[in-house]
């Protein structure tokens, strides 16, 4: 049986990591597009360095829980795809083994010259870090206004579920809140926010807890 899981920040915000937009739209007191465009790239980019710098430091010193070593246990008797609008590895470092990143990967770089040149990376990225080609490094991480290339596997993906999981995410951010689209009329919907954003049906099972407890719950009532 086919399971695809989408999560979103709310699930990595468990583990510490600031979610993606403050209640004031800053994200840690930074204009978005100051620090995740390509227009901010090109105006400021020892700015956009540091901010990532930041984030990929922050990401080393957090840890899994339990609602990603919960998914991961899922793979015991299912076929399970995450598909993820989250730019850490914590599904990754929980034990999941399919897992497909929509809007990039923090802890990886690549060239601003070969966008399909891409390194891996953990430590600070700085003006000057250049690629074989000899051009700058930069986030491999999909900005605002740039296309998003892994939408069409992710969307192959999900037309397969026989359950699909929605975790901490609002699926009110386009193009992945289109993935909902692509699932069969049958699909079994779970959906586990503390604040859902859609209403539960006959189709959709809503989970009003937050990831680490509502995900752990409904793995175990998956699994046996």
């Amino acid at each position: 049986m086919e399971v695809v899981v989408l999560t979103g920040a709310g699930i990595s915000a468990e583990s510490g990591i600031k979610t993606f937009r403050d209640a004031d739209g800053l994200w840690e007191g930074h204009d978005v597009m100051e620090v995740a465009t390509p227009e901010g790239w090109k105006k400021n980019t020892e700015k956009v360095l540091e901010f990532y710098n930041q984030r990929r430091r922050q990401l080393l010193q957090v840890e899994p829980n339990a609602a990603h070593y919960a998914l991961s246990a899922l793979e015991e008797k299912f076929n399970v795809n995450i598909i993820t609008q989250n730019v850490d590895d914590l599904h990754e470092r929980a034990g999941s083994s399919k897992v497909l990143h929509l809007h990039g990967e923090l802890l990886k770089v690549r060239s601003c010259f070969d966008e399909d040149l891409v390194l891996d990376w953990k430590k600070d990225l700085n003006i000057g870090d250049f690629c074989e080609h000899n051009s700058q490094l930069r986030p491999h991480v999909v900005w605002f206004g740039e296309a998003v290339p892994m939408f069409s596997p992710a969307s192959e993906i999900t037309e397969k579920a026989d359950i699909l999981l929605i975790i901490g995410t609002s699926m009110q951010v386009y193009p992945a809140a289109a993935l909902m689209d692509f699932v069969k009329e049958d699909t079994k919907i779970y959906f586990i926010d503390p604040d859902p954003a859609i209403a539960s049906s006959s189709r959709v099972k809503i989970i009003k807890e937050k990831a680490s407890v509502g995900v752990p719950k409904l793995v175990e009532d998956l699994l046996k």
